[in-house]
C-alpha cells in the first residue's frame, strides 16, 4: 500500500489536530520506553552497594538482562505488527513492560531483579518498530525524518525523566520505590492510546485497499537485499554499543569520581530552593535535563536538517551520523578527563546535543528502503541489532574493563574513567559506515 502523501501529518487523520495528538502520544509512549529502560542506570550505585555486585554484573543487569530477551522478541512482535493492529501491539507492550518495571521495585535480591529487567525487555519488544511503521506509512518522505525525528524525541525525554525522577525518589525513598514510580504512567497511557488511537492500514482509514501480508522469508530477503540497509544497521549498532555501555555507568562515574563535589553541589542547590536535596538528586536533575533537554533538541534538529539537506533524497540520513560519530568523541572524553564537575556537565550537554542530531538519520534510513508492508519487520530488525550488540554488549563491555582496569591498579575510579574513554573507539566505524551507506542510500530506497 502507498503511503498516504499528506503533509497533515499521522494517520491520514481528517482533522490535523487529531495528527498532532496521534504523534504526542506516540512519542510519550517512547518516552515511558526508555523511562522505564534507563531508570536502572540512576540506580546502578545504590543497586551494587546493596546486592555486593561487580562492575561487571552490574553491566549485565542493565544491559544484557534487557537485552537478549528483548532482541529475540522483537522480530516476532514486529511481525505480529505487520500483520495485526499495530496500536494494539504498542498499547499491550506497554502495560507488559510498565508491570515488569513495578515487579522490579518489589526485588528482594539480585536474581529477582535481574529476572525483573528480562521481563522489561520481552515487553519493550512491541514499543519501537510498530510505531515507526506506523508513522512512515503515514506522512511523506518529504516529512519521514521530522516526524521520527519527533517520535524519537522521546528517547532524550524518557533518559530525562528516568534519571530526574529516579534521583529524586532515590533520595527520598529508595531505588525500590524508584522503579515502583517509573512504572506506574503506563497504566494510564496504555488504555488511553488504546481507546483514542486507531491504525490506518487496519481500520479502513484510507482509500487504498488493503495489502495481503508479507510472507516473513519474503520480507527478510528484501531486507538484506539492500547493502545501504545493512551498512546502516551495523553503523547503529555500534554507536549504540557506545551510546548505552556509557549511558549505564556514567552515573556511577560521577557518584565515584565527584561525589564530594556533587553533595556540595546539591547543599548549595537545596539551600536555594528552601529543601532538602541529596548528591542522588542534584545528579540526578542534572544528567537528566542535560541529556533529555539537548538530546531532545539535537533530535528534532537533526530531522529538521535532514529533510532540509536532502528534500526527498537520501544521503544525509547517512552524513549527518557520520560527521556527528567523529565529533562526539574528544567532547566526551574531555568531559572524563576535566576534574571540574560543572565543566564536566557542560561538555556532556554538547556531547549529548551532537549525539541527538546524528541518531535520527538511520531510523529514517530504513523506513525508506523497503514497502509499506515491511517497515515494521525492517525496523524490527534494526533494532535487533541495537538492542543485542547495543544495549546487550555494550554495557557489559565497559563493565569489563572496568573491572579489568581496577584490578590491574587503577582502582575503582580510574578504571571506570578509563573504561568510558576507550567505549569512544568504536565511533570511529560508526562514520565510516555511515560515509559508505550515503552512496547507497538514494540509489536502493523505494519510497
Amino acid at each position: 500500500m502507498r503511503p498516504p502523501d499528506s503533509s497533515a501529518g499521522l494517520c491520514a487523520a481528517p482533522h490535523a489536530a487529531y495528527s498532532r495528538y496521534a504523534l504526542w502520544l506516540l512519542m510519550l509512549s517512547c518516552a515511558l520506553n526508555f523511562l522505564d529502560r534507563q531508570v536502572v542506570n540512576i540506580l546502578a550505585e545504590p543497586i551494587k552497594q546493596e546486592f555486593s555486585l561487580s562492575d561487571t554484573e552490574l553491566g549485565i543487569l542493565t544491559g544484557l538482562a534487557f537485552a537478549i530477551f528483548h532482541a529475540t522478541l522483537t522480530l516476532p512482535m514486529a511481525w505480529l505488527a505487520d500483520r495485526g493492529n499495530r496500536v494494539v501491539v504498542i498499547a499491550g507492550s506497554m502495560a507488559a513492560w510498565s508491570l515488569a518495571t513495578v515487579f522490579s521495585g518489589l526485588s528482594s535480591g539480585f536474581a529477582q531483579l535481574l529476572a525483573a529487567r528480562m521481563l522489561v525487555g520481552i515487553g519493550e519488544a512491541g514499543g519501537i518498530a510498530p510505531a515507526h511503521a506506523l508513522i512512515a506509512d503515514s506522512v511523506s518522505k518529504r516529512r519521514r525524518a521530522t516526524a521520527i525525528a519527533f517520535f524519537s524525541a522521546g528517547i532524550p525525554l524518557g533518559g530525562l525523566l528516568g534519571m530526574a525522577l529516579g534521583g529524586l525518589v532515590l533520595d527520598a525513598h529508595g531505588w525500590r520505590t524508584a522503579f515502583i514510580v517509573a512504572g506506574a504512567p503506563g497504566f494510564v497511557l496504555a488504555p488511553l492510546m488504546l481507546l483514542t488511537l486507531r491504525d490506518p492500514k487496519r481500520s479502513g482509514g484510507t482509500a487504498a485497499p488493503a495489502e495481503p501480508p508479507v510472507p516473513f522469508a519474503e520480507a527478510l530477503r528484501e531486507i538484506v537485499s539492500k547493502k545501504a540497509f545493512l551498512l546502516v544497521a551495523a553503523a547503529g549498532a555500534a554507536m549504540t554499543f557506545v551510546n548505552f555501555g556509557q549511558a549505564a555507568f556514567i552515573a556511577s562515574f560521577f557518584f565515584r569520581a565527584h561525589g564530594e563535589a556533587l553533595g556540595a553541589m546539591a547543599a548549595v542547590l537545596g539551600t536555594a530552593l528552601g529543601t532538602a536535596m541529596g548528591a542522588a538528586a542534584l545528579l540526578g536533575l542534572a544528567l537528566g535535563l542535560i541529556k533529555g533537554g539537548t538530546g531532545v533538541v539535537g533530535a528534532l534538529a537533526g530531522g529538521w536538517m535532514t529533510d532540509r539537506i536532502d528534500g526527498d533524497g537520501y544521503r544525509a540520513y547517512a552524513t549527518l551520523p557520520a560527521i556527528a560519530a567523529i565529533v562526539r568523541i574528544p567532547l566526551f572524553t574531555m568531559a572524563l578527563l576535566t576534574p571540574d564537575a560543572r565543566v564536566a556537565f557542560t561538555l556532556l550537554a554538547a556531547h549529548f546535543l551532537v549525539g541527538g542530531v546524528g541518531g535520527i538519520g538511520g531510523f529514517a534510513a530504513v523506513q525508506g528502503l523497503v514497502r509499506p508492508r515491511v517497515r515494521a519487520t525492517a525496523a524490527a530488525v534494526y533494532g535487533l541489532g541495537i538492542n543485542l550488540v547495543g544495549l546487550g554488549l555494550g554495557p557489559l563491555a565497559v563493565g569489563l574493563a572496568s573491572d579489568a582496569f581496577r584490578t590491574s591498579g587503577l582502582g575503582a575510579v580510574e578504571g571506570l574513567r578509563w573504561a568510558l574513554i576507550a567505549s569512544s573507539v568504536p565511533m570511529l566505524l560508526v562514520a565510516a559506515l555511515n560515509w559508505r551507506a550515503r552512496r547507497l542510500i538514494a540509489v536502493e530506497s523505494v519510497g
